[in-house]
């Protein structure tokens, strides 16, 4: 049995039982049966079936925002503001599919050589809970865009999600088969990915869940791609407009939660602004307001679980004890659910436990460093290296950080998130594989070599 249960609360909503050998058996033959129609199914049919998912998931946005606040604790104005993303991103990958997955033309001495992008088969989704519809969205679209078909293996706290996505894509008019979700452990993943009719897998998640996929991945030689966790480093400059970095590093750190693997979970700053830049972010951390996730005016729901809750208080005890200075918000804790005030955490050092994990909850780590230097060799100094930000106005600071921060992408005066124009992803443990853009729509295809000599 699977159950969902409401972080707000600490109710169960409601429990579902999970597919047994014969259930995924048949999903598995569907996928299949389905990919044999769909891979040769033209590109503009594949497109219109994709509007017609933006149309589906933005006629849902309401009841899909309600379901995602009740299962993990996303705000409802976040939950509203996923599905939008959602919709923008289907319209425009499925407006931007002819030139992504068009031939590439080579000059070569023959007749004619190109490169042409052809779909593999069935990809197994193995997604997160923290952002449900768009982390699935993102990886679906582009998979079926490129001819495949997709099982969704979704995590086991947002069951409700995971069938509310397989029956929009039904509602959008897709074929039987070519997106299912399947409610399972994630005990049975290993088996499913050993299967002939799994061509590829990916996964966005925990750098253990990443391990583990890419393992059986390796072992029977199948592509994955891996969007996995980070410890983002957020650099901010004296040449920096030090309000909008304060905004953004409140927004970048506690969206979502303080759930986000692109969070800005470590804050470092010049030494000669770090105590107005502190100051100004303890008193947004204490404005945020925090409580009922359903309603409009909340910034700040519950952690996703009571697991989630006693994992991020361990984290913060254990840093206390080895002399981490830990500055909680103000706001008074709701009477029943998963909550946690937002806090900074300072005086951390490199012995300690803290200092080179990822904190999946609204807690900031605060450094101080003397120069850009000393910041980006503190910023490469972690085994993440997913997003990573620059806060200053001196364009020789923009080259240095763009040319040395080890991380899949870097943002200047701006908090990091993923643009539905360009591709994600993230180095060193935080995963390899891009998603979105021409590079995430070729993820999962034979980039197939021809020649036509005379």
């Amino acid at each position: 049995m699977m159950k969902s249960i409401n972080p707000a609360t600490g109710e169960t909503i409601k429990e579902y039982t999970a597919l047994d050998a014969g259930g995924i058996e048949a999903a598995l033959v569907r996928a299949d049966t389905a990919y044999t129609k769909w891979r040769k199914t033209e590109l503009a049919v594949r497109v219109q079936l994709v509007h017609a998912l933006a149309d589906t998931l933005e006629q849902t946005t309401d009841a899909s925002a309600l379901l995602m606040s009740t299962e993990m604790g996303k705000t409802i104005t976040a939950g509203r503001a996923e599905v939008e993303k959602c919709v923008k991103y289907c319209r425009y990958t499925a407006d931007m599919a002819h030139f992504y997955l068009a031939d590439e033309i080579v000059e070569t001495e023959y007749k004619k050589s190109f490169t042409r992008p052809l779909p593999l088969g069935t990809i197994l989704l193995v997604m997160p809970w923290n952002f449900p519809f768009w982390q699935v969205i993102r990886v679906a679209v582009a998979a079926i865009l490129a001819g495949n078909t997709c099982l969704l293996k979704h995590a086991s706290n947002v069951p409700g999600c995971a069938l509310a996505l397989e029956d929009i894509f039904t509602r959008a008019g897709f074929p039987k088969g070519v997106f299912q979700t399947l409610l399972i452990g994630s005990s049975k993943v290993e088996a499913i990915l050993a299967d002939d009719r799994i061509m590829g897998a990916s996964v966005t998640g925990s750098e253990r869940a990443g391990s583990a996929v890419a393992s059986t991945c390796g072992k029977y030689i199948k592509p994955c791609v891996l969007e996995l966790g980070g410890a983002d480093p957020f650099i901010v400059m004296p040449s920096a407009d030090l309000a909008a970095a304060i905004d953004h590093a409140i927004t970048g750190r506690m969206r979502n939660n303080g759930q986000s693997c692109i969070a800005a979970k470590r804050l470092i700053i010049h030494a000669d602004i770090y105590n107005e830049f502190k100051a100004g972010f303890i008193a947004k951390v204490n404005a945020i307001k925090l409580g009922d996730p359903l309603d409009d005016s909340t910034d700040m729901g519950p952690l996703s679980s009571r697991p989630a809750l006693t994992e991020v208080a361990a984290q913060m005890a254990t840093a206390k004890n080895q002399g981490a200075t830990i500055t909680y918000g103000t706001q008074d804790l709701p009477d029943q659910g998963y909550y946690m005030r937002p806090a900074i955490i300072e005086d951390v050092t490199k012995n300690m436990d803290i200092y080179g994990q990822e904190i999946f909850a609204p807690a900031a780590m605060l450094f101080k460093v003397k120069d850009l230097d000393k910041a980006i060799v503190l910023a490469n100094d972690s085994q993440f290296g997913l997003g990573s930000v620059l806060f200053s106005n001196n364009e020789n600071e923009h080259e240095q950080a763009i040319s040395e921060l080890e991380a899949g992408s870097t943002f200047i005066n701006r908090f990091c998130s993923s643009d539905i124009r360009l591709p994600f992803g993230g180095i060193k443990r935080s995963g390899y594989g891009r998603e979105m853009a021409k590079e995430g729509l070729r993820a999962f295809t034979n980039l197939k070599t021809v020649i036509i000599a005379n």
